[in-house]
């Protein structure tokens, strides 16, 4: 039998007609779109703002260049290749890649039960460094619904990774690499850009992470802690190796009016601004794949903002993609899950058990 690895993310629409789908599975999932409503209503509202949304997220998705649709389903795919390298290379034995999207496609929901159980031999890796209700829970009980258990808790499937040492090592190096000009271009999307940065040393460096509504917070999410050790952790890494600069946490992509972690990415450029700060780099803490976030919010949104504000140098540091180390890392931590025994169940841990709504309930 060979071994397996399967790769989840949250997914993007490869195309214009895969919109809509991918934003009904994002808004109908009740971790994403959590709301104190009657399920028959929440659902009807996450369908109607879902169709509503459809035509002005196709013209964003149109104006980054790639067909109507994100980058995103292809560079996990070329992710998934290169771990199953690494791992080829590790083991020396067969290991097979496949990748599987929360929203949108290749849906989670058409896969064989076979291919979700976490085990030896069969690798299952979110591809989420920080624990969040919206994005860990809300895979483990997609998965649970095909194997009437949570799978979080056992070996095989690599659990949130931001604290792991072979994670933290390959992302403050390609931070590094990026300030000295390093990187390989043709491994990263709009990479024009990229160069060596002078005086790279003195930047203010911005982690701006994905946001989450202040209500998962209140349940027990323990995102926002894991995004700020995350954080440090990096920071302790960078000035190792040199930076001296600035760093600061920021939350990006609030949609509605509820109100989301803060501060607000566009208000801390605008605050740095304010405060005569000149030279930023902005680096997507929460990504491992470049996608709609940072290549039209954190490349071209965020920067104008910047721009606005008086900052007169801004870079826009790229998700780990297929960066050699990343890929290394995750190839490591993908073993290591195999060698872990069963645990309690990180989703009761990290994300705040409600037992009355079944959320992980059940374990084998």
């Amino acid at each position: 039998m060979k071994n397996r690895i399967l790769l989840i993310n949250l997914g993007g629409p490869r195309n214009v007609s895969e919109i809509e789908k991918f934003l009904i599975d994002l808004f109908e999932d009740p971790y994403v779109f959590d709301l104190p409503l009657p399920e028959f209503l929440r659902i009807r509202l996450a369908r109607w703002i879902a169709k509503k949304r459809a035509p002005k997220v196709a013209a964003t998705y149109d104006s980054m260049g790639f067909g109507g649709g994100s980058p995103l389903v292809a560079e996990t795919e070329k992710q998934a290749e290169a771990i199953a390298e690494v791992l080829r290379k590790k083991t020396g034995e067969v290991w097979e890649a496949s990748i599987a999207m929360t929203c949108g496609y290749p849906d989670i929901r058409e896969l064989e039960i076979e291919s979700l159980k976490p085990r030896a031999k069969n690798v299952i890796l979110p591809l989420y460094p920080h624990f969040s209700r919206s994005t860990v829970l809300s895979t483990a009980k997609l998965i649970q619904k095909k194997l009437n258990y949570c799978p979080a808790a056992l070996p095989g499937w690599v659990k949130p990774f931001h604290d792991s040492t072979p994670y933290l090592e390959a992302v403050g190096d390609l931070i590094l690499d990026f300030f000295l000009g390093r990187l390989n271009p043709g491994d990263f999307l709009h990479s024009g850009s990229f160069g060596k940065i002078p005086e790279w040393e003195n930047l203010d460096l911005v982690f701006s992470a994905h946001g989450i509504p202040l209500r998962l917070i209140k349940k027990g999410d323990v995102y926002r802690q894991e995004i700020e050790t995350n954080a440090r952790n990096l920071t302790d890494i960078l000035r190792r190796k040199g930076f001296k600069g600035n760093c600061h946490v920021s939350f990006q992509s609030r949609v509605g009016p509820s109100k989301w972690t803060e501060p607000n990415t566009i208000t801390m450029l605008r605050s740095l601004g304010q405060k005569g700060v000149k030279r930023i780099a902005v680096y997507p803490i929460s990504f491992v794949g470049d996608h709609l976030e940072t290549l039209e919010e954190i490349g071209e949104q965020l920067k104008e903002i910047a721009h606005q504000s008086g900052i007169t140098e801004y870079h826009r540091i790229p998700a780990p993609g297929i960066y050699p180390k990343f890929i290394d890392a995750m190839a490591t931590l993908a073993l290591d899950s195999l060698r872990e025994g069963k645990g309690g169940c990180i989703c009761k841990k990290r994300g705040g058990h409600v037992p009355e709504r079944g959320e992980c309930a059940t374990e084998i």
